[in-house]
Protein backbone atom coordinates (compact mmCIF):
# COMPACT_ATOMS: atom_id res chain seq x y z
CA UNK A 1 0.00 0.00 0.00
CA UNK A 2 1.19 3.54 -0.82
CA UNK A 3 0.87 5.70 2.28
CA UNK A 4 1.28 9.43 1.75
CA UNK A 5 0.57 12.78 3.32
CA UNK A 6 -1.83 15.21 1.66
CA UNK A 7 -0.97 18.89 1.19
CA UNK A 8 -3.54 21.34 -0.14
CA UNK A 9 -1.27 23.92 -1.76
CA UNK A 10 -2.46 27.51 -1.53
CA UNK A 11 -0.39 28.56 -4.55
CA UNK A 12 1.87 27.20 -7.25
CA UNK A 13 4.79 28.78 -5.40
CA UNK A 14 3.96 26.74 -2.28
CA UNK A 15 3.78 23.55 -4.35
CA UNK A 16 7.07 24.36 -6.08
CA UNK A 17 8.76 25.00 -2.72
CA UNK A 18 7.43 21.72 -1.34
CA UNK A 19 8.54 19.68 -4.36
CA UNK A 20 11.94 21.38 -4.42
CA UNK A 21 12.57 20.75 -0.74
CA UNK A 22 11.28 17.16 -0.69
CA UNK A 23 11.91 14.80 -3.60
CA UNK A 24 9.25 12.53 -2.14
CA UNK A 25 6.55 15.08 -2.96
CA UNK A 26 4.47 14.66 -6.12
CA UNK A 27 1.94 17.13 -7.51
CA UNK A 28 -1.65 16.13 -8.20
CA UNK A 29 -4.24 18.04 -10.24
CA UNK A 30 -6.78 15.91 -12.12
CA UNK A 31 -4.98 12.78 -10.93
CA UNK A 32 -6.01 10.69 -13.94
CA UNK A 33 -2.48 9.33 -14.46
CA UNK A 34 -0.56 9.73 -11.22
CA UNK A 35 -3.18 7.84 -9.21
CA UNK A 36 -2.86 4.91 -11.62
CA UNK A 37 0.93 5.06 -11.26
CA UNK A 38 0.58 4.97 -7.48
CA UNK A 39 -1.92 2.09 -7.55
CA UNK A 40 0.34 -0.01 -9.76
CA UNK A 41 3.42 0.84 -7.65
CA UNK A 42 5.08 2.52 -10.63
CA UNK A 43 5.81 5.59 -8.57
CA UNK A 44 5.65 6.51 -4.91
CA UNK A 45 5.01 9.67 -2.96
CA UNK A 46 5.60 10.72 0.63
CA UNK A 47 3.34 13.73 0.01
CA UNK A 48 0.79 14.62 -2.66
CA UNK A 49 0.59 18.39 -3.16
CA UNK A 50 -2.87 19.24 -4.50
CA UNK A 51 -2.74 22.33 -6.75
CA UNK A 52 -6.43 22.48 -7.65
CA UNK A 53 -7.21 25.18 -5.09
CA UNK A 54 -4.55 27.70 -6.04
CA UNK A 55 -7.10 30.00 -7.69
CA UNK A 56 -5.17 30.58 -10.92
CA UNK A 57 -3.86 28.88 -14.05
CA UNK A 58 -7.39 27.79 -15.01
CA UNK A 59 -8.23 30.51 -17.53
CA UNK A 60 -8.28 30.29 -21.32
CA UNK A 61 -7.68 33.73 -22.77
CA UNK A 62 -6.26 35.60 -25.72
CA UNK A 63 -2.67 36.82 -25.58
CA UNK A 64 -1.32 40.21 -26.63
CA UNK A 65 0.30 38.60 -29.68
CA UNK A 66 -3.08 37.40 -30.94
CA UNK A 67 -2.71 33.80 -29.83
CA UNK A 68 -4.41 31.90 -27.03
CA UNK A 69 -3.17 30.94 -23.57
CA UNK A 70 -4.47 27.69 -22.07
CA UNK A 71 -4.22 27.53 -18.30
CA UNK A 72 -2.48 24.41 -17.02
CA UNK A 73 -5.38 23.66 -14.66
CA UNK A 74 -8.12 24.07 -17.27
CA UNK A 75 -9.57 20.65 -17.94
CA UNK A 76 -9.33 18.91 -21.27
CA UNK A 77 -13.12 19.15 -21.64
CA UNK A 78 -13.16 22.89 -20.88
CA UNK A 79 -10.41 23.39 -23.45
CA UNK A 80 -11.90 21.25 -26.23
CA UNK A 81 -15.31 22.94 -25.96
CA UNK A 82 -14.10 26.49 -25.40
CA UNK A 83 -15.54 28.74 -28.14
CA UNK A 84 -12.14 30.24 -29.02
CA UNK A 85 -10.53 26.81 -29.28
CA UNK A 86 -13.37 25.41 -31.36
CA UNK A 87 -13.41 28.36 -33.75
CA UNK A 88 -9.71 29.23 -34.03
CA UNK A 89 -7.95 25.95 -33.20
CA UNK A 90 -10.37 23.17 -34.17
CA UNK A 91 -7.42 20.83 -34.76
CA UNK A 92 -6.65 20.98 -31.05
CA UNK A 93 -10.28 20.49 -30.10
CA UNK A 94 -10.51 17.38 -32.30
CA UNK A 95 -7.28 15.92 -30.94
CA UNK A 96 -8.43 16.35 -27.33
CA UNK A 97 -11.82 14.77 -28.02
CA UNK A 98 -10.13 11.77 -29.63
CA UNK A 99 -8.46 10.94 -26.31
CA UNK A 100 -9.63 9.05 -23.22
CA UNK A 101 -13.32 9.19 -22.26
CA UNK A 102 -15.71 12.02 -21.45
CA UNK A 103 -15.38 11.33 -17.73
CA UNK A 104 -11.58 11.47 -17.84
CA UNK A 105 -11.57 14.62 -20.00
CA UNK A 106 -13.76 16.25 -17.36
CA UNK A 107 -11.04 15.62 -14.76
CA UNK A 108 -7.76 15.67 -16.69
CA UNK A 109 -5.92 18.99 -16.82
CA UNK A 110 -3.94 20.47 -19.69
CA UNK A 111 -0.70 20.42 -17.75
CA UNK A 112 -1.21 16.87 -16.60
CA UNK A 113 -2.04 15.70 -20.10
CA UNK A 114 1.44 16.70 -21.27
CA UNK A 115 3.05 14.81 -18.39
CA UNK A 116 1.28 11.46 -18.72
CA UNK A 117 3.52 8.43 -18.97
CA UNK A 118 3.68 5.64 -21.52
CA UNK A 119 1.17 2.79 -21.56
CA UNK A 120 3.82 0.25 -22.58
CA UNK A 121 2.81 -3.19 -21.29
CA UNK A 122 6.21 -3.80 -19.76
CA UNK A 123 6.37 -0.43 -18.02
CA UNK A 124 3.15 -1.37 -16.20
CA UNK A 125 4.37 -4.88 -15.38
CA UNK A 126 6.64 -4.48 -12.35
CA UNK A 127 7.89 -8.05 -12.81
CA UNK A 128 9.41 -7.16 -16.21
CA UNK A 129 12.72 -5.36 -16.74
CA UNK A 130 12.10 -1.79 -17.94
CA UNK A 131 14.68 0.95 -18.44
CA UNK A 132 11.97 3.57 -18.19
CA UNK A 133 10.86 2.32 -14.79
CA UNK A 134 14.28 1.17 -13.53
CA UNK A 135 17.20 2.48 -15.62
CA UNK A 136 19.78 -0.14 -16.48
CA UNK A 137 17.51 -3.18 -16.17
CA UNK A 138 16.83 -3.57 -19.91
CA UNK A 139 13.93 -3.13 -22.33
CA UNK A 140 11.55 -6.09 -22.37
CA UNK A 141 9.63 -4.67 -25.33
CA UNK A 142 12.46 -5.02 -27.84
CA UNK A 143 12.54 -8.84 -27.75
CA UNK A 144 8.96 -9.08 -26.50
CA UNK A 145 5.48 -8.36 -27.83
CA UNK A 146 6.06 -4.95 -29.38
CA UNK A 147 2.94 -4.41 -31.50
CA UNK A 148 2.10 -0.99 -30.03
CA UNK A 149 5.67 0.23 -29.76
CA UNK A 150 7.63 2.96 -31.56
CA UNK A 151 9.08 2.85 -35.06
CA UNK A 152 10.70 6.31 -35.07
CA UNK A 153 13.29 7.85 -32.76
CA UNK A 154 13.89 4.64 -30.82
CA UNK A 155 17.05 3.57 -29.04
CA UNK A 156 18.53 0.31 -27.84
CA UNK A 157 17.26 1.25 -24.39
CA UNK A 158 13.56 1.93 -25.07
CA UNK A 159 10.91 1.67 -27.79
CA UNK A 160 7.93 2.93 -25.77
CA UNK A 161 5.48 5.42 -27.30
CA UNK A 162 4.04 8.59 -25.82
CA UNK A 163 0.23 8.33 -25.45
CA UNK A 164 -1.26 11.86 -25.52
CA UNK A 165 -3.61 12.87 -28.35
CA UNK A 166 -3.77 16.49 -27.20
CA UNK A 167 0.00 16.77 -27.51
CA UNK A 168 -0.07 15.68 -31.14
CA UNK A 169 -2.39 18.59 -31.91
CA UNK A 170 -0.22 20.98 -29.89
CA UNK A 171 2.89 19.80 -31.74
CA UNK A 172 1.27 20.54 -35.09
CA UNK A 173 0.28 24.01 -33.90
CA UNK A 174 3.80 24.89 -32.67
CA UNK A 175 2.62 25.55 -29.13
CA UNK A 176 4.85 26.83 -26.33
CA UNK A 177 4.85 25.45 -22.77
CA UNK A 178 5.27 27.99 -19.97
CA UNK A 179 6.74 26.71 -16.70
CA UNK A 180 7.65 28.05 -13.29
CA UNK A 181 10.20 26.64 -10.89
CA UNK A 182 12.77 27.41 -8.23
CA UNK A 183 14.94 29.19 -10.82
CA UNK A 184 12.08 31.35 -12.11
CA UNK A 185 9.89 31.18 -15.21
CA UNK A 186 10.74 30.04 -18.72
CA UNK A 187 9.05 29.08 -21.97
CA UNK A 188 9.80 25.83 -23.83
CA UNK A 189 8.94 25.34 -27.53
CA UNK A 190 6.68 22.31 -27.76
CA UNK A 191 9.15 20.50 -30.03
CA UNK A 192 11.70 20.68 -27.18
CA UNK A 193 9.40 19.75 -24.31
CA UNK A 194 9.28 15.96 -24.70
CA UNK A 195 12.37 13.81 -25.13
CA UNK A 196 13.41 10.87 -27.28
CA UNK A 197 14.61 7.92 -25.18
CA UNK A 198 18.30 7.92 -26.09
CA UNK A 199 20.20 6.53 -23.11
CA UNK A 200 17.87 8.23 -20.58
CA UNK A 201 14.46 6.66 -21.31
CA UNK A 202 13.31 7.30 -17.73
CA UNK A 203 13.16 11.03 -18.57
CA UNK A 204 9.98 11.85 -20.52
CA UNK A 205 10.43 15.61 -20.80
CA UNK A 206 12.81 18.49 -20.16
CA UNK A 207 11.23 19.87 -17.00
CA UNK A 208 13.75 20.52 -14.25
CA UNK A 209 13.17 19.32 -10.70
CA UNK A 210 10.55 21.48 -9.02
CA UNK A 211 9.19 23.02 -12.23
CA UNK A 212 5.45 23.07 -12.88
CA UNK A 213 3.59 23.83 -16.09
CA UNK A 214 1.61 27.05 -15.70
CA UNK A 215 0.12 27.48 -19.19
CA UNK A 216 0.36 26.56 -22.86
CA UNK A 217 0.50 29.26 -25.55
CA UNK A 218 -0.96 28.79 -29.01
CA UNK A 219 0.30 31.03 -31.83
CA UNK A 220 -2.03 33.20 -33.88
CA UNK A 221 -2.15 30.76 -36.78
CA UNK A 222 -4.61 27.98 -36.02
CA UNK A 223 -5.24 26.38 -39.46
CA UNK A 224 -8.98 26.74 -38.87
CA UNK A 225 -9.91 26.37 -42.54
CA UNK A 226 -8.05 23.19 -43.44
CA UNK A 227 -7.33 20.71 -40.66
CA UNK A 228 -7.94 17.13 -39.61
CA UNK A 229 -7.13 14.75 -36.78
CA UNK A 230 -7.17 11.03 -37.47
CA UNK A 231 -6.70 8.38 -34.80
CA UNK A 232 -6.33 4.73 -35.77
CA UNK A 233 -6.77 2.30 -32.90
CA UNK A 234 -8.00 -1.18 -32.06
CA UNK A 235 -11.42 0.04 -30.96
CA UNK A 236 -13.32 3.28 -31.39
CA UNK A 237 -13.38 4.46 -27.80
CA UNK A 238 -11.00 4.69 -24.87
CA UNK A 239 -8.04 3.19 -26.70
CA UNK A 240 -4.60 4.60 -27.37
CA UNK A 241 -3.48 5.24 -30.93
CA UNK A 242 -1.63 2.74 -33.05
CA UNK A 243 -1.06 5.73 -35.33
CA UNK A 244 -2.55 9.21 -35.12
CA UNK A 245 -2.05 12.20 -37.40
CA UNK A 246 -2.70 15.91 -36.87
CA UNK A 247 -2.68 17.95 -40.07
CA UNK A 248 -3.00 21.69 -40.59
CA UNK A 249 -2.79 23.19 -44.08
CA UNK A 250 -2.79 26.73 -45.41
CA UNK A 251 -3.85 26.87 -49.05
CA UNK A 252 -3.71 29.38 -51.86
CA UNK A 253 -6.27 27.93 -54.21
CA UNK A 254 -5.00 24.40 -54.86
CA UNK A 255 -1.42 25.18 -53.82
CA UNK A 256 -0.04 24.52 -50.33
CA UNK A 257 1.37 27.64 -48.62
CA UNK A 258 2.09 26.07 -45.24
CA UNK A 259 1.77 22.59 -43.76
CA UNK A 260 2.00 21.00 -40.34
CA UNK A 261 1.89 17.25 -39.83
CA UNK A 262 2.42 15.61 -36.44
CA UNK A 263 2.19 11.91 -35.66
CA UNK A 264 1.27 10.08 -32.48
CA UNK A 265 1.64 6.42 -31.56
CA UNK A 266 4.92 6.05 -33.42
CA UNK A 267 7.58 7.58 -31.14
CA UNK A 268 8.54 8.55 -27.60
CA UNK A 269 7.23 12.08 -28.34
CA UNK A 270 4.87 13.65 -30.90
CA UNK A 271 6.71 13.25 -34.20
CA UNK A 272 7.23 15.99 -36.79
CA UNK A 273 9.50 16.04 -39.82
CA UNK A 274 10.26 19.60 -40.92
CA UNK A 275 11.80 18.42 -44.19
CA UNK A 276 8.53 16.74 -45.15
CA UNK A 277 6.50 19.84 -44.26
CA UNK A 278 8.87 22.04 -46.27
CA UNK A 279 8.52 19.68 -49.24
CA UNK A 280 4.78 20.35 -49.38
CA UNK A 281 5.12 24.14 -49.66
CA UNK A 282 4.39 25.20 -53.22
CA UNK A 283 3.10 21.74 -54.17
CA UNK A 284 -0.43 21.04 -55.40
CA UNK A 285 -2.75 19.78 -52.67
CA UNK A 286 -3.22 16.34 -54.20
CA UNK A 287 -2.78 12.75 -53.11
CA UNK A 288 0.56 12.36 -54.89
CA UNK A 289 2.11 15.28 -52.97
CA UNK A 290 0.92 13.88 -49.66
CA UNK A 291 2.18 10.38 -50.52
CA UNK A 292 5.69 11.71 -51.17
CA UNK A 293 5.50 13.68 -47.93
CA UNK A 294 4.52 10.49 -46.08
CA UNK A 295 7.51 8.66 -47.53
CA UNK A 296 9.81 11.40 -46.24
CA UNK A 297 8.27 11.30 -42.76
CA UNK A 298 8.65 7.52 -42.46
CA UNK A 299 12.16 7.47 -43.89
CA UNK A 300 14.39 5.83 -41.32
CA UNK A 301 11.56 4.08 -39.48
CA UNK A 302 12.77 0.93 -37.71
CA UNK A 303 10.18 -1.85 -37.34
CA UNK A 304 10.26 -4.58 -34.73
CA UNK A 305 8.88 -8.11 -34.93
CA UNK A 306 5.22 -7.29 -34.31
CA UNK A 307 4.87 -3.65 -35.38
CA UNK A 308 6.21 -3.52 -38.94
CA UNK A 309 2.63 -2.89 -40.10
CA UNK A 310 2.84 0.57 -38.54
CA UNK A 311 5.06 1.92 -41.32
CA UNK A 312 2.51 1.36 -44.07
CA UNK A 313 -0.35 2.24 -41.71
CA UNK A 314 1.30 5.58 -40.91
CA UNK A 315 1.89 6.40 -44.58
CA UNK A 316 -1.72 5.69 -45.47
CA UNK A 317 -2.96 7.61 -42.43
CA UNK A 318 -0.94 10.68 -43.44
CA UNK A 319 -2.33 10.68 -46.97
CA UNK A 320 -5.88 10.08 -45.78
CA UNK A 321 -5.68 12.77 -43.12
CA UNK A 322 -4.21 15.36 -45.49
CA UNK A 323 -7.00 14.69 -47.95
CA UNK A 324 -9.53 15.05 -45.15
CA UNK A 325 -7.95 18.38 -44.18
CA UNK A 326 -8.86 19.74 -47.60
CA UNK A 327 -12.51 19.39 -46.57
CA UNK A 328 -12.95 19.45 -42.78
CA UNK A 329 -16.67 18.72 -43.19
CA UNK A 330 -15.59 15.22 -44.23
CA UNK A 331 -14.85 14.58 -40.54
CA UNK A 332 -18.44 15.06 -39.42
CA UNK A 333 -20.28 11.96 -38.14
CA UNK A 334 -21.70 9.96 -41.01
CA UNK A 335 -19.61 11.67 -43.67
CA UNK A 336 -18.05 9.43 -46.29
CA UNK A 337 -15.03 11.31 -47.66
CA UNK A 338 -13.56 10.22 -50.94
CA UNK A 339 -10.05 9.50 -49.67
Amino acid sequence: MNNFEYLRAASFDEAISQVTADKGTKVVAGGTNILDLLKYFLTSADTLADINHTGNHQDIKETESGGLRLGALATNAETAYHPLVESRYPLLSRSILAGASAQIRNMATNGGNLLQRTRCYYFYDVSSPCNKREPGTGCSAIPGYNRIMAILGTSEHCIAVYPSDMSVGLAALDAVVNVSGPQGVRSIPFSDFHRLPGDTPHLDNNLQHGELITSIDLPQKGFSDNYSYLKLRDRNSYAFALVSVATGLELDGDVIKDARIALGGVAHKPWRNLEAEQYLIGKPAIRESFATCADIILRGAVPYKYNSFKIELAKRAIVRNCMMALDPSSQLPGAQPSV
